[in-house]
């Protein structure tokens, strides 16, 4: 995937030290991929409750209730690894599987073994059903290239790059780096900034010149560690029932969808 030099770029700028649109030049885009291009967060998270509850009724029997798959989706495992999301759910739930290792086959003895079967099912899942990109995604990713500023797209999932690419939406990125890629070069997984931190480098924008797009949580944050000169929450959540908790994380706007987004941060071109 071809990648952008440091040749600065059209920007918007006012106070250094205000943090809302309009406020500093902004000069690359980052986007997260499911959720906020992908219409796959969904899959994930059925696919989380299916292996989830699996393992709790393995293990715990009904001492503990099921996976609450909006809450705890958010909390613990949106945007992580599959290893880091199941190991900090089951640590909540005072489940203490052993680590096991990435070889271990689906199922609920290890934690490793958690990550395999959810794994499983999302791919059951990704069969059936495929995945498509928000109606929205395209037309925002042209409009902010009109611009003049390049966007890049960025994803815990090792499948991000191929769904990209069957959506349409590769070519309108300058930038994709996916769960191979961090596993390929060793990097940690949300909240750590070092994916985004990565993809502004190969963009040639400094974090502080950059816009950077989440619906998770975890993402919110990592962007907030990284120094991201500002961050969007994407809630498309009925009623916006995420957005408190996106503040909470971190979040300088809020936003229902990437049309918005254009809007309120490159509004002559959205």
């Amino acid at each position: 995937m071809p990648t952008t030099g440091s040749r600065r770029r059209p920007g918007r700028s006012v106070a250094a030290d205000d943090r809302s649109p309009g406020s500093r030049p902004l000069l690359a885009l980052v986007l997260d991929t499911d959720g906020v291009l992908l219409d796959s967060a969904r899959l994930h998270a059925a696919a989380w409750k299916a292996a989830l509850d699996a393992c709790l009724v393995s293990t715990a029997g009904e001492e503990q209730p099921p996976f609450d798959a909006e809450a705890e989706y958010r909390r613990f495992v949106d945007g992580r690894p599959r290893y880091d999301g199941a190991a900090a759910f089951l640590a909540a739930r005072g489940l203490g599987l052993p680590p096991g290792t990435p070889r271990d086959p689906p199922g609920h003895t290890t934690i490793w073994a958690v990550a395999a079967l959810k794994e499983q099912v999302f791919l059951d899942l990704l069969r059936a059903e495929g995945v498509a990109a928000f109606g929205d995604a395209a037309p925002a990713l042209v409009a902010v290239g009109a611009a003049g500023v390049p966007c890049a797209a960025v994803s815990a999932s090792r499948h991000a790059r191929a769904l990209l690419r069957a959506a349409g939406l590769a070519g309108l990125l300058a930038v994709i780096v996916d769960g191979e890629d961090a596993a390929r070069l060793g990097l940690a997984g949300k909240p750590d900034p070092a994916l985004f931190l990565r993809v502004a480098g190969l963009l040639g924008s400094r974090p502080q010149e950059t816009v950077l797009a989440e619906d998770a949580l975890a993402g919110v944050e990592a962007a907030r560690r990284g120094g991201f000169g500002l961050v969007v929450g994407v809630d498309r959540t009925p009623l916006g029932r995420a957005a408190a908790a996106l503040r909470g994380r971190g979040a300088d706007l809020v936003v229902p969808d990437l049309t918005t987004l254009v809007r309120s941060v490159w509004g002559e071109h959205g």
